[in-house]
């Protein structure tokens, strides 16, 4: 039975990259959001977005941050990381620059986002996981995600409880 997520990523550059993997069968998220339902939602300002995202993250085992080139840094995807540690929950981050976009687009490598964090006085890159599939090609990227999604998840979660 595949494990219920929650999945971070930057919205406007890597939707279509994070779809691929949601939509990979391997796990239970989020419901896919389109443009104008989160264009609905900020409009509420950050207190809309917090409960959003609040509402979301609940009953979900793990988090999978959705990496790409401009992800790193982003206010809302820092929120749902310390979100997601404070709360006990697998914390795993996958670059996603070499899926294609729907433009069949790739894009630049982006920065870890769990280096902007520290656990116990250690960055908490050397402890939750960012894997980077070693493909360039979208075709064994995205298969070498779907292989390895649900073992990567697993071992989120394995991590976190020591801490």
């Amino acid at each position: 039975m595949a494990r219920k997520v929650f999945t971070s990523f930057h919205y406007v550059p890597d939707n279509w990259r994070a779809n691929q993997v949601r939509n990979m069968g391997k796990i239970e998220g989020n419901a896919i959001v389109t443009a104008n339902q989160w264009e609905e939602v900020t409009k509420g300002g950050d207190k809309a977005i917090e409960k959003w995202i609040d509402d979301n993250m609940s009953g979900k085992s793990c988090v999978i941050v959705l990496v790409g080139e401009k992800t790193a840094g982003r206010k809302w995807i820092k929120h749902e990381i310390k979100k997601a540690w404070d709360e006990g929950r697998g914390l795993v981050g996958i670059h996603i620059h070499n899926l294609k976009d729907k433009d069949e687009n790739q894009a630049n490598k982006g920065r870890n986002p769990f280096e902007d964090f520290t656990v116990n006085g250690k960055s908490m890159s050397s402890i939750v996981k960012c894997y980077n599939p070693p493909y360039s090609t979208s075709t064994y990227v995205y298969n070498h995600i779907k292989e390895n999604l649900e073992e990567w998840i697993e071992e989120a979660i394995e991590i976190r409880k020591q801490y």
